[in-house]
């Protein structure tokens, strides 16, 4: 879309490096390599013990109040028409009376970073946290003091009440210890390697069989089918996972 073209560098210039979602030179194999990048350097290379807060925004997409994007972005755009085209689009959806937005909309995921990048301004600049790391509505903080975590969790989840009408989703706050792993986007960070998910691993595995399957009835073809298998070696050349990499080349 023309407009998106137009408002995407406007704002995101203004967004922090540790934003991951939707944004040019960005995505969850750049978030997870960084975060882990951070998580030895706080560790001083795995020789320090370190914690890490995980935190995810409950209904994020069915939460996000209309009026308050609606301020956000007129503090960047003061365009009448811009604003009247964007007014229109967001009284297209409504989860319930001038709140929510279609998840997997273009539109909607400009407008989530726009969103919670006032969320990352506070961390940044009121909570002065150094490594933090957000994707969506999921984040975490790394740090080698636990109670100095603890601390911020009613901080961080007062802010959200208050300027954004948000809640932390109470079953997805927690603080582990680097060393029992942290699972993030899709990895599992670990001292000394990053591992995939054991669900993903699962799920990568049920698929490469139903696809063997339509291969073997001509459902698919060859080509296609070790596209599919080349796409999940790609995925685990960001961890490691010998054993599963091993079994995908069977088939190539």
């Amino acid at each position: 879309m023309g407009y998106l073209s137009i408002l995407y560098p406007v704002f995101d210039k203004h967004f922090i490096y540790h934003s991951y979602s939707s944004r040019k030179a960005r995505g969850t194999h750049l978030g997870v390599e960084r975060s882990y990048v951070a998580c030895r350097k706080v560790s001083n290379n795995w020789k320090k013990k370190i914690y890490v807060l995980k935190c995810d925004v409950r209904k994020f997409f069915d939460s996000i109040d209309h009026s308050i994007l609606q301020n956000l972005i007129e503090r960047k755009v003061t365009c009448p028409d811009t604003m009247e085209l964007l007014d229109l689009l967001l009284q297209s959806f409504e989860k319930s009376k001038g709140v929510g937005l279609p998840l997997g909309n273009v539109t909607s995921q400009l407008f989530a970073n726009i969103y919670l990048n006032e969320l990352d301004q506070f961390m940044k600049h009121e909570l002065k946290v150094q490594y933090y790391f957000r994707y969506c509505d999921d984040f975490i903080i790394i740090h080698e003091n636990k109670e100095f975590l603890l601390n911020l969790i009613e901080k961080i989840r007062k802010f959200l009440d208050n300027q954004l009408k948000l809640k932390l989703h109470p079953n997805k706050v927690e603080i582990r210890p680097m060393r029992q792993g942290i699972d993030f986007l899709g990895y599992v960070m670990l001292p000394n390697m990053i591992v995939l998910r054991t669900g993903t691993k699962k799920r990568i595995i049920k698929k490469i069989q139903t696809a063997k399957k339509k291969l073997e009835t001509s459902t698919i073809s060859e080509l296609t089918f070790k596209s599919i298998l080349t796409s999940y070696l790609g995925l685990l050349s960001h961890c490691r996972n010998r054993k599963l990499e091993n079994y995908i080349k069977t088939f190539l």
